[in-house]
């Protein structure tokens, strides 16, 4: 099954940044409180995950969200089944934005082990694909997180998500690979030293003709991941902002050439729900703004 070229050409050689709008169930409490949305607004999954979606609704459709800044976006499972202004929500990004569509496909974090969280099992996965690949999406995203520089640990969380990463390159699509480092780990620069030799072993063995993207923490070394950046295997290496403030993150992300922005809280950080439209597309503009310049630094 063919990958899109105008959408892979315009992930590997675009300027811009991919917004990370796929709050899950377990974060989405948060993202919507952040929002201006108190857990008294709703009184069911249903309410809250409708009220999430409007919130996601508002951001897309802004005149500030466009793919002239944004690569592209991951959007949650409920809302690739779900529309943006009348349209099944990956066709408006890409045809009426011109922003590559992402879907999330990890079920949460198992509990932890060996320093690790790895992927729950992901039921229907190959279903899920194939409705994934049929709606028009690029790419998948599949989150682990390491919380300590234990070699078993981030063996087992790195083979894990290149084996998932196969299966997704298999249905024709991208996998965003994300084992990403807690960044209050004490022993987190150490932690990128093994992580990173452990993705450029496995890296080299992916064929580049099908290359992966890098879902990565900014490392407490600058520029630490240019490797991974240059490696014939990877499309592009975006960062999460992983509990920074926008601010901290962006200074952080300007500091390591070759790596964009894949940014969900820092993104939405000063938006709200009592905002006027104006006031609320120019907080977005602003937000939109900055992470494309940290990106493209």
């Amino acid at each position: 099954m063919a990958i899109n070229q105008q959408q892979l050409d315009k992930i590997a050689s675009g300027q811009g940044f991919i917004a990370a709008l796929d709050q899950s169930g377990g974060s989405t409490p948060k993202a919507l409180k952040l929002y201006g949305v108190e857990e008294s607004a709703y009184s069911n999954d249903a309410e809250m995950f409708g009220l999430v979606h409007e919130m996601r609704t508002r951001i897309v459709t802004s005149p500030a969200f466009t793919g002239e800044r944004i690569l592209g976006a991951i959007l949650f499972e409920r809302t690739l089944d779900d529309q943006f202004a009348d349209q099944d929500a990956a066709t408006y990004l890409w045809e009426t934005k011109q922003v590559v569509p992402f879907l999330k496909i990890d079920k949460g974090l198992a509990d932890e082990a060996d320093g690790v969280q790895l992927l729950k099992p992901i039921p229907g996965l190959a279903d899920l694909l194939a409705r994934a690949k049929a709606k028009g999406v690029f790419g998948t995203k599949e989150r682990s997180v390491i919380k300590a520089n234990n070699a078993q640990g981030i063996a087992a969380v790195l083979d894990q998500q290149f084996e998932l990463g196969q299966q997704v390159l298999d249905a024709g699509l991208v996998p965003i690979i994300e084992p990403e480092v807690d960044i209050h780990a004490a022993d987190k620069a150490d932690i990128e030293v093994t992580l990173k030799q452990g993705l450029l072993d496995r890296l080299d063995k992916v064929d580049p003709a099908t290359p992966v993207i890098l879902k990565l923490t900014l490392p407490s070394v600058d520029g630490f991941f240019q490797a991974l950046v240059d490696h014939k295997s990877v499309l592009k290496v975006v960062a999460l902002s992983g509990g920074y403030s926008r601010d901290d993150a962006n200074a952080k992300l300007a500091k390591n050439p070759g790596v964009v922005a894949s940014f969900s809280r820092a993104l939405t950080e000063g938006l709200s729900a009592q905002q006027s439209d104006d006031d609320f597309n120019a907080a977005l503009d602003a937000a939109i703004g900055s992470i494309h310049k940290a990106s493209i630094a």
